[in-house]
């Protein structure tokens, strides 16, 4: 067996890592190495991908390891995935409700396959990426230099959170009463959802820290005294059932619910590809949106394939069988993954992308990254590829 530090996700949200930490370390994903050739001894079903114009292998960028959360993208690969350990990318041929759809798809992993870098840097680093991660508030920063257009919402609801030990705060049901007590709040530096909640008075600027390195010796050293940030979907489990030295509840807020509702890993384009690439997301988006539905309703061969690809790519990431049940049952429970106000799935409400249009813009011209002069939201979201009657 080999040995694994325990390091928990950190990137989600950076919302202002602009720097290609991988251009300065010598990571990259790069190509991945695997078999793009769609498969020729498998008869197209339904929906045929290629002959809308989607490339012979659909590329899919993310932003962390192997993880439920993106368990609507490897929902997509049909049998016989090739796993490339070397380039921490998974890969085979497209399907759509049990057919083959005449293209290969191949999802990489982010974080520190890609140098932490930012999914839209390696967008614009790399051509062949067709779709890939990117929430709102990045999507507003980066709009002037490297304009994104999201054309899939996987999380109605973003799965940041901040937590604490309900045992020291057993009066703190919110980030704003967190806010009113001594605790220091530690995060992965640079999150644009951090100087929300201070520029809003939610957390005062004095009580947060921006050390947060995604392992929680920090954490377990404080005793309950200090908070951090997390993710709904991993933290609660972790921490309650496979950390020895904590091994009990946490409690948490979603960052949406303190007021800073981001569309979490969208899907997006390049907008400049995007008039090129519409045909093949006019096929390819409702087969995403499928996708997404029989995934949460049977996650369960999904999740061997992605516990199988951590396994082998062994680069540190921690996840657990008992992880990956939870995720997927919290994202439900929570409402993360879901409908919204209709009863359509990834489809994106542009009144609430203004409001992070709103919220971000005035952050980022005091970061010396502005956004895009006269940015509206369908300059960086879209519903136009939805189709509306898929929906859970």
């Amino acid at each position: 067996m080999h040995r694994r530090t325990t390091l928990i996700r950190t990137t989600l949200a950076t919302g202002a890592v602009l720097v290609s930490i991988a251009a300065l370390s010598g990571c990259s994903a790069g190509a991945s190495g695997t078999d793009a050739s769609p498969a020729a001894d498998l008869a197209i079903g339904s929906v045929d991908l290629a002959a809308a114009g989607c490339p012979a292998n659909v590329v899919i960028q993310t932003d962390w390891n192997p993880e439920a959360e993106q368990g609507n993208l490897y929902q997509l690969i049909g049998p016989d995935a090739t796993i490339d350990a070397q380039n921490k990318a998974v890969s085979g041929p497209l399907f759509a409700a049990g057919e083959y759809t005449g293209v290969n798809v191949e999802v990489r992993s982010g974080g520190p396959a890609i140098g932490f870098q930012t999914v839209t840097s390696q967008q614009y680093t790399d051509p062949d990426i067709t779709l890939g991660y990117a929430n709102t508030d990045e999507a507003v920063q980066l709009s002037a230099d490297m304009p994104t257009t999201a054309v899939f919402a996987p999380f109605e609801v973003g799965p940041q959170i901040i937590m604490w030990d309900p045992e020291t705060y057993p009066e703190v049901k919110t980030i704003a009463d967190l806010g009113k007590t001594d605790a220091i709040v530690r995060y992965f530096g640079g999150a644009a959802y951090m100087e929300y909640l201070m520029g809003s008075g939610i957390l005062p600027a004095s009580h947060v820290d921006g050390s947060y390195d995604g392992t929680p010796a920090s954490f377990i050293a404080a005793q309950g005294a200090d908070a951090q940030q997390g993710f709904a979907t991993v933290e609660p489990y972790v921490y309650e059932n496979e950390l020895a030295d904590w091994e009990k509840p946490v409690a948490f807020q979603l960052i949406h619910d303190a007021g800073y509702p981001i569309y979490a890993s969208a899907l997006s384009v390049r907008t400049g590809d995007l008039e090129s690439l519409s045909p093949c997301l006019t096929a390819l988006v409702p087969v995403i949106q499928q996708a997404t539905v029989d995934y949460y309703t049977d996650p369960t061969a999904t999740n061997e394939l992605i516990l199988k690809a951590v396994d082998e790519f062994d680069n540190g990431w921690v996840y657990t069988p008992g992880v990956a049940a939870y995720s997927v049952q919290a994202q439900k429970d929570l409402g993360l993954v879901g409908n919204g106000s209709d009863d359509t799935v990834g489809n994106f409400d542009l009144d609430r992308v203004q409001k992070i249009i709103d919220i971000t813009t005035p952050l980022f011209d005091e970061q010396g990254t502005p956004p895009a002069a006269g940015l509206t939201p369908d300059s960086i979201v879209t519903n136009e590829f939805i189709d509306p009657s898929i929906g859970f």
